[in-house]
């Protein structure tokens, strides 16, 4: 900062206000009869006065030793989702250089660069300049402040609507980095449910915007769950499209609106809406061999739960057994087999087999209706009882086909405790089951009373029973699922006996994973988004590292690593960079995460605009400039006035501020040359009167 000096006179009064006024009274009227009497010697007279008072003022020279301060000019630099479209970041780094250079060196201004967002800044929804604009003048008075250059597109989300409010920057430049009459079409969801029914529809509203102006249609591509379909739409119209929800979990509706001849971008040409799929009831069908004491359970925990409708049937008479009842009070009605196994077979989400045995009830040739539903997507949960081992075992049917184990002939009676397997603790399904604050890891259930013996065929062993042998399985069978639980004794558990069990959650997780809930899935593989992070989880039953293939919003496409986290699960994290949908995928399966909302407002506009500007520069007499048509501004100094821009200059105001660094105080003279002055006027003023006295009265002729 250059230095320099300035020269002051400073008045120090020796006497106070009031005493100083007396002697400038008493003085005046010296002056004024002098006046009266004499005619000559009056300048004389005066200037002898005005001395005196003078040298009363003690009058002295201050120099004040200052150095100059430089005013603040803040150049902020949209760096946010919009302007990495064409030529914009490039125009951006070379205006910013060509201004750097002109500033550079000049002691009148202190140039301050700020990005928005800030390095480091997680994706951000919306362009806010006047934000970084205020963090890089919170320590500049007003009086400093030398204006704001934005080199930006235009699509600013937070300017001031305040006037008052937007003079405190100084004068404000909108730079514009894009395209004079640019082009963009985008797709905005206007509304999209978040959950619908599985196999029902729902509706999604959308609209076509143009900003070319055309009232034509475009054609739309919708994908629905792996599947595409066309159609053509009138543009910047409202638009209702109905989808059906064909699962459990994410179901994802991927619209892409077919590109703009000449556009700017189609990335907001494309919009994701994930609806959760949720089941309205689950409707089970629930057929218990001979009566037991388990029965009950599997009820009670049907019937508890409010999302579950149960059919339910119980064979207390078979046709064989004789007795001396008359027909006609006989309370039974008859087995509607036909109903159940072969009209409304496929109505039923859920067929569980409680100690089923066969009997002349169920004919043979329904077991295999059953079979075919079970690969054609159905679930089946066979619950073991002594009939398994014999002649009358549901083996013994078509169903062999579908089980994964198969009787050994045993009966197992002695008491033992169920017991997880290695596979058992890293299943959904039975890993962490919790039972009145036992440790899940080592859990000390209640005992068991029976087993059936059986030997693995396929599937997955879960629990162990008496000597570690098979006691729940569980098998994919084509397209549907099967439990099977080699005992009948899990009604123990809800009964308290030797501490109990957790039977409840243990069921209910079995029938959701018969289900094909995701959560519930042994391999599932998630995707979501977190923090600013693309989070990808996958459960793992043999802790392998998997690969998957992760296609970003803009198309591009990576294959990352999911190493383990060593409780069964194997993830990888990414960075989310990008607004839209993350598509992530392992051979034939497919995830899918949203990364901001629908419609976020960075990427609604586009197109390069002066217009949201427009107030801010107005009000501050900035101006506007295209870097298309001039891509390095000229910077010109001004003091002030009504415009600081014109055709292919920005100006920025200066003030000349100053701080003062040191001051030195000189007497204006010497007392002795005070005192040989003021003698000197009044011997010439004496010499003057002496030379024609004239009498203070005339004398009489």
């Amino acid at each position: 900062m250059n230095g320099s000096a300035a020269l002051t006179v400073h008045f120090s009064p020796l006497a106070d206000h009031q005493a100083l006024v007396g002697v400038m009274m008493i003085g005046a009227a010296m002056l004024l009869l002098s006046l009266m009497a004499y005619r000559r010697a009056l300048i004389g007279r005066t200037l002898c006065l005005v001395c005196f008072l003078l040298l009363f003022l003690n009058p002295s020279l201050v120099e004040e030793q200052r150095d100059a301060v430089p005013d603040i000019a803040v150049v902020v630099t949209d760096r946010s989702p919009s302007q990495q479209t064409g030529e914009r970041m490039a125009r951006t780094e070379k205006a910013l250089a060509a201004i750097k250079n002109k500033l550079a060196g000049n002691p009148r201004v202190e140039l301050r660069v700020v990005d928005a967002p800030a390095a480091g800044t997680k994706l951000t929804r919306e362009t806010r300049l006047f934000e970084a604009a205020d963090q890089a003048f919170a320590d500049v008075p007003l009086a400093r402040r030398a204006g704001v250059i934005l080199l930006t597109d235009g699509q600013v989300h937070d300017v001031p609507a305040d006037p008052a409010r937007l003079k405190e920057y100084g004068p404000v430049h909108a730079v514009l980095t894009g395209e004079h009459h640019e082009r963009d079409r985008r797709l905005t969801i206007v509304e999209a449910p978040a959950y619908g029914i599985v196999g029902q529809q729902v509706n999604i509203k959308f609209k076509v915007e143009d900003t070319s102006g055309s009232d034509g249609a475009a054609t739309v591509i919708i994908r629905s769950n792996g599947k595409e379909s066309y159609k053509a739409l009138p543009l910047n119209t409202e638009q209702d499209i109905t989808v059906t929800i064909d699962h459990a979990g994410q179901n994802v509706f991927d619209l892409e609106a077919e590109p703009l001849d000449g556009e700017i971008s189609a990335v907001n040409n494309r919009a994701p809406v994930i609806v959760n799929g949720v089941r309205d009831r689950l409707r089970v069908l629930l057929v218990s061999g001979q009566p037991h004491n388990g029965g009950r359970t599997w009820r009670d925990m049907l019937t508890s739960d409010p999302g579950v409708d149960l059919v339910h049937f119980t064979i207390l008479r078979e046709p064989e057994k004789l007795d001396m009842t008359p027909q006609n009070e006989l309370s039974l009605i008859a087995f509607p087999f036909r109903e159940l196994f072969e009209v409304k077979l496929y109505d039923f989400d859920l067929i569980i087999f409680d100690r089923y045995r066969l009997n002349r009830i169920l004919p043979s040739l329904y077991f295999d209706n059953i079979v075919r539903y079970v690969k054609e997507g159905g679930a089946l949960l066979e619950a073991s009882g002594p009939s398994f081992t014999t002649d009358e075992s549901i083996y013994n049917t078509d169903i062999r086909d579908i089980l994964p184990a198969a009787p050994t002939g045993e009966i197992l009676e002695q008491p033992y405790r169920p017991t997880l397997t290695d596979t058992g603790k890293r299943h959904p399904v039975t890993q962490n089951l919790h039972w009145s604050g036992q440790d899940s890891d080592h859990p000390e259930w209640g005992r068991w009373l029976r087993q059936v013996g059986v030997t693995p065929k396929s599937g997955e062993v879960l629990m162990n029973g008496v000597d570690d042998r098979p006691l729940l399985i569980l098998d994919h069978v084509e397209k549907g699922r099967v439990a099977q639980l080699a005992s009948d004794q899990i009604w123990l558990w809800s009964r308290g006996y030797d501490g109990g069990g957790p039977n409840t959650e243990l069921l209910r997780r079995l029938a959701h994973w018969l289900m094909k809930e995701p959560e519930l899935e042994e391999d599932a593989l998630n995707a979501t988004i977190e923090n600013g992070d693309l989070v990808i989880t996958r459960r793992t039953l043999d802790n392998k590292p998997v690969n998957v293939r992760v296609t970003a919003p803009d198309g591009k496409q990576q294959k990352i690593d999911l190493k383990p986290t060593g409780d069964g699960m194997l993830q990888a994290i990414l960075p989310a960079d990008q607004f839209g949908i993350y598509t992530v995928k392992e051979d034939d399966r497919e995830r899918f995460a949203v990364n901001g909302e629908l419609n976020p407002p960075e990427l609604r506009g586009l197109v390069t605009t002066p217009d949201i500007l427009a107030p801010a520069v107005r009000e501050t007499y900035g101006t506007t400039l295209w870097l298309a048509d001039t891509p390095s501004p000229d910077i010109r100094l001004l003091p002030g006035g009504r415009s600081y821009g014109g055709r292919n200059w920005l100006g920025l105001r200066t003030s000349d501020s100053f701080n003062v660094t040191g001051v030195i105080e000189r007497p204006l003279l010497p007392m002795w040359a005070w005192a040989a002055f003021l003698l000197g006027l009044l011997i010439a003023a004496w010499w003057m009167e002496g030379r024609k006295k004239r009498p203070l009265v005339k004398a009489p002729p």
